[in-house]
């Protein structure tokens, strides 16, 4: 008998042999009985090896196993022409998302085997039908790969997209199988949705995604060594899963000497390049870094041994000694490279409790600044406090001591004093013992006064380090307790910038220019903390604190600096906006009329030489929209600040377009104004660029400056708007934009959409695949506004449905009936359901192989569509509940045409069922019109109920 495998290959070539019709030409195999069950055959033999990808890859050839998987894709009701990476794993049936995984699996893994070098087999006598035949499936195995590699990219967002699921799925079985051959009517119920089949836990699943992955990667990185990280990252995940789970768990074996091969490879080729990093002794790696004069990588090793330990100290002192020598032949730039290692050796020698070296002390002679950083590095990442025992801890603490005691710069100690380590090290009373112990060595320093403003009234005290000073100068948001700091600190030492001491600290260039102007350092630096502080704390919405930080710092520059008040009235006015729009504003509540005449007071201002932000203008403009000051907008603006604000000019077309909505045609000339602005923003300038080889060639700027401004500064203004006319206009805008393109196939419908031209003079300017990007964030925007706005969860809906993701569409068209009806209760209005939104329901239910849900929905029509209902009907393989949905069902034909079917195929219980639904006295033709539209009403209602708790 032929092994398992021999037989696929073999139900598969008869069933793909092409057939001879009567005038001797060759027809592509027949769709019959006969070729399906050979087909059918072919996977259950697959099915009985559980899938097994090494055993069909080593047994049947590319072009064979690309069959065995497509049929497996077409038995799992995977629509062909689909592209797999549109698709949503997590809404599919466990056995289609199964067999679309296998497939990519597949290809990734054939693409990794193409890519091995092969050993020629010695051919024998040469014989002409069997050379043809192996020349056949060449050129047939080489085509299939050009299209596997093509869809690589792809099949890799699939693999990806899996190791999110998360969730077991199931493989056909020869009884699945079974099951799908048979008569619909004689299934009882079991279909390829249910969890019928061989369970693969999500664990191997990810076991076996990651692996292929990793291979893929690997491959990958032969052209981009940076893909290699990803190639490490997927085959330690899968080391790690086999740890846990145990290869005999697996139903798919991993070899793991190969893995372990991969592993390796990866570490090597993950780290640098040279020789050194892949030694596996710090000896060798040391050698080596000496040996190519890498000497940061010498240091790194050093510091990384304090910790563990595993070198002498004879040979770290030779490493020196050998770095000495080589630096006083002349090279100056093994001098810091000494340094460091000294220092990493004297650190270790502490902790060992040896003596100080000598040659620490001559290269410490004259400390600097990068000295003390590199020796405070090197004493955090050699000891850890939380393991380290108490007698570690005591020698650092008095290493550190005494290194303090030997400095004569104060501001050495001070760095020392202040650091984290030292601090954790020494307790409060040594600290302050050591403190005093400095101050005595040096004489008094004298706190100078500053006599700009009341402000500096208040007694400063020094009797704290820079460092705790500091540390405080960092936390603090109380302004006097800042300004008391600051006055401590610039009585220790007037040669540190303080404004400079925390990265945090952040202040728009357009204010630092004029802030760092002021001459007098300690004012230079409260006006800087203050407004940084300020500014952190509008951006973590801690609007108080901002608005005392605010206050103070506009107290401070009143006497002195014009330019700077006017810089400060205008945050405070932006924090007030923020103040009101996640306060009172949230709730609805009007803001004050003072606030509002202040907005246009900036908006309107001409003072001379101020530094202003656009993200004022930006806020302004958003808050004017929002609280609908569309008349102020559109009629009261000066006409300079529309020319030279670009915000402005946005905000007044808006507004005016908002307002002209529930006019005439003829008056919307400023909806044609917005469109052009908008078109032009999404526009790409062109630029002609000759080449090498002298031609012409097109290059397209995606962020044109064509438009006021550029697209990303739009979307962030949009982003900002909260009026639910103002968003539904912008939005119908851009919707109305991605329809006009030519090779649009399904529209996107929307509200106020035939106020914009239906036409662009130069359609090829504009960045079609911007403006979809754009349509996608601007309603996922605006639902987080109002997610019970049913005309942007129908926009949301047609975006889904244009990119083929039927199961979320139908989510959108249900959800969006649901919010307009009290969840189906009442009638859904016609222009939410309408025959357009109504027909794509019908066409994503069918795609979705729920074909009795499409017969109802063609009801639903203005005008039954009998012909699509019946063709829906007449389909036996329906992934929906079926007969049980016939209680929905309200037209007597359909219902009839059921009852005829049913008969026809013999389908008695079906039968009884359609004669059931159609002998209900209140769909008797002779009814009064109320009660039959009552009737098809309340059987409107449970079918859209019931879809509902289907999709939700």
């Amino acid at each position: 008998d032929p092994p398992p495998v021999q037989l696929i290959v073999q139900f598969l070539e008869q069933a793909s042999k092409p057939s001879v019709n009567e005038q001797n030409q060759v027809q592509p195999p027949p769709d019959n009985k006969r070729n399906r069950i050979l087909k059918l055959l072919a996977l259950k033999v697959a099915a009985h090896l559980k899938w097994d990808l090494d055993v069909l890859e080593k047994s049947l050839s590319v072009p064979v196993l690309n069959m065995l998987l497509n049929e497996l894709l077409c038995i799992s009701k995977v629509p062909p022409g689909t592209k797999h990476v549109d698709v949503d794993l997590s809404s599919l049936p466990p056995t289609t998302a199964m067999a679309i995984l296998l497939y990519n699996r597949w290809a990734i893994r054939t693409i990794v085997q193409s890519s091995f070098p092969v050993k020629q087999v010695k051919p024998g006598p040469p014989q002409l039908n069997v050379m043809n035949h192996i020349q056949q499936e060449k050129e047939l195995t080489e085509n299939i790969l050009k299209v596997l590699k093509e869809q690589a990219a792809d099949s890799i967002l699939v693999l990806e997209g899996a190791l999110k699921l998360n969730k077991d799925l199931y493989v056909h079985t020869i009884r699945t199988l079974d099951l799908l051959a048979m008569e619909p009517g004689m299934v009882n119920g079991e279909t390829e949705s249910s969890t019928a089949g061989l369970k693969i836990s999500a664990e191997e699943i990810q076991c076996q995604v990651c692996y292929d992955l990793g291979a893929i990667y690997f491959q990958q990185g032969s052209t981009n060594t940076s893909v290699h990280e990803k190639a490490k990252e997927k085959f330690f995940k899968t080391k790690e899963l086999i740890a846990k789970n145990g290869s005999s768990s697996l139903h798919f074996t991993i070899d793991e000497e190969r893995l372990a091969g991969y592993c390796q490879a990866c570490e090597v080729l993950t780290s640098s390049s040279d020789d050194a990093s892949q030694q596996a002794t710090p000896y060798s790696q040391i050698h080596s870094c000496m040996k190519s004069g890498k000497y940061q990588d010498l240091v790194k090793i050093f510091l990384e041994d304090n910790l563990t330990l595993s070198l002498p100290e004879q040979f770290r002192q030779s490493v020196l000694r050998e770095l000495f020598q080589k630096a006083q032949q002349g090279n100056d730039a093994l001098d810091e490279v000494c340094f460091k290692v000294c220092v990493c050796n004297t650190v270790c020698d502490v902790l060992q409790g040896r003596i100080i070296d000598i040659q620490f002390c001559q290269l410490f002679l004259k400390p600097s600044k990068e000295k003390i950083d590199f020796l405070l590095e090197v004493c955090s990442g050699s000891i850890n406090l939380e393991s380290a025992s108490e007698e570690l801890k005591r020698r650092m603490a008095a290493f550190l001591k005494n290194l303090c005691l030997g400095m004569e710069d104060l501001q050495f100690v001070f760095m020392i004093s202040s650091h984290e380590l030292f601090i954790k090290l020494l307790k409060d009373d040594e600290r302050k013992l050591l403190i005093d112990q400095m101050r005595k060595r040096s004489p008094r320093i004298n706190l100078c006064t500053k006599p700009v403003t009341s402000f500096y009234d208040i007694p400063a005290s020094a009797s704290v380090n820079i460092g705790q000073l500091e540390h405080q100068l960092i936390l603090s948001v109380d302004p006097w307790r800042i300004r008391q700091i600051l006055i401590e600190l610039h009585g220790m030492t007037s040669e540190r910038q303080f404004w400079t001491i925390s990265n945090k600290w952040e202040v728009p260039n357009v204010y630092g220019n004029v802030i760092l102007g002021i001459k007098d350092s300690l004012t230079r630096d409260l006006v800087y903390i203050l407004m940084a502080k300020g500014l952190h704390c509008c951006a973590i919405k801690d609007f108080v604190h901002a608005k005392q930080l605010f206050a103070a710092c506009l107290e401070l520059v009143t006497e002195f600096s014009p330019k700077l008040r006017q810089v400060m009235l205008n945050e405070m006015l932006l924090l007030d906006i923020y103040t009101h729009e996640a306060g009172a504003g949230v709730s609805g509540e009007r803001p004050p009329s003072d606030l509002i005449s202040r907005v246009r007071g900036y908006l309107e201002m001409r003072v001379p030489d101020i530094p202003l932000r656009q993200v004022i203008a930006e806020e302004c403009v958003a808050f004017l929209l929002n609280w609908c000051e569309n008349e102020y907008l559109t009629m009261q603006v000066p006409l300079p600040l529309v020319q030279t604000n670009p915000y402005v000019k946005l905000g007044q077309l808006l507004a005016a377009t908002c307002k002209e909505l529930p006019g005439p045609k003829e008056s919307r000339r400023t909806a044609k104004d917005l469109w052009e602005v908008v078109v032009q923003i999404c526009s790409v300038s062109n630029q002609h660029k000759r080449g090498n080889d002298g031609r012409v060639s097109l290059i397209k700027h995606r962020e044109s400056t064509l438009g006021i401004m550029y697209r990303s500064e739009l979307l962030s203004f949009i982003k900002k708007l909260r009026e639910p006319l103002v968003l539904t206009t912008i939005l119908s805008l851009f919707v109305k934009l991605h329809n006009v393109r030519e090779d649009i196939v399904n529209d996107i419908a929307a509200e106020h959409i035939s106020i914009w031209p239906s036409s662009i003079p130069n359609l090829q300017s504009v960045d079609f695949e911007a403006v979809a990007i754009t349509v996608k964030e601007l309603v996922s925007y605006a639902l987080t506004i109002n997610a019970n706005n049913h005309f942007w969860l129908i926009i949301q809906a047609d975006i889904y449905f244009a990119t083929n993701q039927y199961s979320a569409a139908l989510h959108y068209y249900l959800q969006a009936g649901a919010v307009c009806s009290d969840f189906f209760n009442k009638m859904v209005p016609p222009d939410v359901y309408t025959d357009q939104v109504i027909k794509r329901m019908i066409k994503c239910c069918s795609l979705l192989n729920c074909h009795t849900q499409v017969a109802i929905l063609c009801q639903f029509l203005r005008e039954v569509d009998y012909k699509t209902a019946f063709k829906a009907l007449q389909e036996q393989n329906s992934h929906d509940a079926m007969d049980s949905y016939y209680e929905y069902i309200w037209d007597v034909t359909i219902l009839e045409y059921l009852t005829y079917l049913h008969h026809k195929r013999g389908e008695t219980d079906k039968r009884q069922i359609a004669i059931k639904a159609i002998g209900q006295t209140e769909l008797n033709a002779s009814n009064p019109e109320e009660v039959l539209q009552l009737a098809a009403q309340r059987r409107k209602k449970k079918f859209l109920q019931a879809m509902a708790k289907l999709y939700f």
